[in-house]
């Protein structure tokens, strides 16, 4: 008796001109990419270290397009893995060995703005930064902001539930947003939310809101709009030990103080983007925080004053406060810019993502310095360091299979860490296949368990962004024992080299 091998490259063949086929009809010739040339450009999302090469990728042009795709998948049951711009750091948005990319880049339209009412409904494509360009006129913006805001989607947001410097006084993505409609797998179209203040039943947009694509793919938001503040000032302080720095900010908070933004950077950071944007940065310090305040002239003076004085307590050795916007606009520069600073002194690096409750923030970083030692690799801190979201970013080569093992056992350390202080293994950018191995040490059995019974409740067959976020209970178990034997657990289907 034969049996078919469903890896082989005859069967895979096969699958992927079924599904083309079937997709055909759905869809213009221009919006389903097949060929290898046309796919590679979707192997990965922004945690390249990671890649799968997708049996196709489909970039429906509107909603109803999106639907047929989507029956489609559900009737030859193949997995669909939905991407927004792809700017995702925990792999959330890899392709599936033989699934479909459902890219969602092409519904970029700006649909409504109320300025009375402060809401845009937007489709998912639309970029994070272009709602407050389009809205500036009104004197309104989006508050959230992550780095990537000038190419990150709000789908992308949505799913993620992404944050930004400012999130500490204004909130993550669900504090931002009122009502997200989505397609189920079964085809069916589905609103989360509602415009009024609450919505009648379960709260299931909290449930949506950072799902990382495994529940719905989303289609539309309506997002919530705030006045532009009269002014915004930010307090650079530059300290000689990071502990300081980590009790500078707990104190800030202790005071009753929330700041438009709260952030910190360590030296290997602060250098490194010295060079790259010339923020004007204390490349002697230890530590630099930056501390923002905005809303009227009287209440930014207010607090400007106050924090200063926290600060001063604190130890800071040196404080400057921005004079004009451009000023306040450069020192934020180098915060936004942390990213490419470290891409041009390292061949590659590897961005965690774990939170901690605030006053551990020195304990943490000076763990990371002896895991510096440990695994040998340099690594630079910058975080969000109002509500204890840190991202340490290690510096590695990739070529050299050795170092990225390494740099791989140094993320998950880090985050252990962060569970053991007393935090959590995401703040903003997902579990993905990143931490999938960690949500291990994070959650119980039981746990783990219930939130397999919310991904049934959506998706019982298991086709929307399958094997990320959720480890199995075998998956764990085997985690467990590679640990005690010091080994090392790939991620599913990922090994890179």
């Amino acid at each position: 008796m034969n049996t078919v091998n469903e890896n082989s490259e005859a069967f895979i063949k096969a699958r992927q001109a079924h599904l083309v086929k079937a997709l055909k009809p759905h869809l213009p010739e221009h919006a389903l990419l097949w060929e290898p040339e046309d796919t590679i450009p979707y192997e990965c999302d922004g945690l390249a270290a990671y890649r799968q090469m997708p049996l196709a990728v489909a970039l429906p042009e509107t909603e109803a397009q999106a639907v047929e795709v989507i029956k489609v998948c559900r009737d030859l049951q193949v997995p669909i893995v939905p991407r927004g711009a792809g700017t995702g750091l925990s792999g959330g948005a890899m392709p599936i060995s033989q699934g479909l990319v459902l890219s969602l880049a092409k519904l970029k339209k700006i649909i409504h703005v109320d300025p009375i009412a402060r809401t845009a409904v937007v489709q998912p494509g639309v970029r994070n930064l272009a709602i407050s360009e389009a809205v500036a006129k009104h004197g309104l913006y989006y508050a959230p902001d992550p780095s990537s805001q000038i190419a990150c989607s709000i789908g992308g947001n949505v799913s993620e539930n992404s944050g930004g410097v400012h999130c500490l006084k204004y909130g993550l993505t669900l504090h931002n947003i009122l009502k997200v409609r989505g397609i189920l797998m079964t085809g069916e179209v589905v609103e989360f939310g509602s415009l009024a203040p609450d919505a009648p039943g379960l709260d299931l947009i909290s449930i949506l809101v950072g799902s990382e694509g495994m529940l719905a793919v989303i289609t539309e938001v309506v997002v919530k709009l705030v006045p532009k503040p009269q002014l915004a000032q930010v307090i650079m302080a530059s300290f000689d030990d990071v502990e300081k720095g980590g009790n500078a900010v707990a104190a800030i908070i202790a005071a009753g103080i929330i700041p438009a933004g709260l952030e910190m950077m360590d030296q290997a950071a602060t250098r490194a983007v010295e060079e790259f944007v010339h923020a004007g940065y204390d490349m002697n310090a230890a530590a630099i925080l930056l501390c923002e305040s905005d809303g009227t002239p009287e209440e930014v003076a207010e607090e400007i004053e106050r924090m200063t004085a926290v600060l001063k307590n604190s130890g800071a050795i040196r404080l400057q406060v921005s004079q004009s916007e451009a000023e306040r606009l450069k020192f934020w520069s180098g915060r936004k810019n942390a990213f490419p600073a470290a891409g041009r002194i390292s061949a590659d690096y590897y961005c965690m993502d774990g939170t901690i409750p605030r006053q551990h923030i020195a304990t943490l970083l000076k763990r990371i310095q002896v895991m510096e030692q440990k695994y040998q690799l340099r690594c630079m801190n910058v975080f969000h360091a109002g509500d204890g979201n840190m991202h340490p970013l290690i510096m590695f080569n990739g070529s050299d299979k050795a170092e990225w093992h390494r740099a791989e056992a140094f993320g998950s350390d880090i985050l252990r860490t962060c569970v053991e202080l007393g935090g959590t293994i995401t703040g903003e950018h997902g579990v993905g296949i990143e931490k999938i191995n960690e949500m291990c040490v994070q959650f119980s059995d039981s746990e783990r368990e219930l939130f397999w019974k919310v991904k049934a409740a959506f998706d019982p067959d298991k086709l929307l962004n399958p094997d990320k976020a959720i480890p199995t209970l075998n998956r764990c178990a085997e985690y467990g024992r590679m640990r005690v034997t010091g080994g090392v657990l790939p991620h599913p289907e990922l090994e890179r080299f």
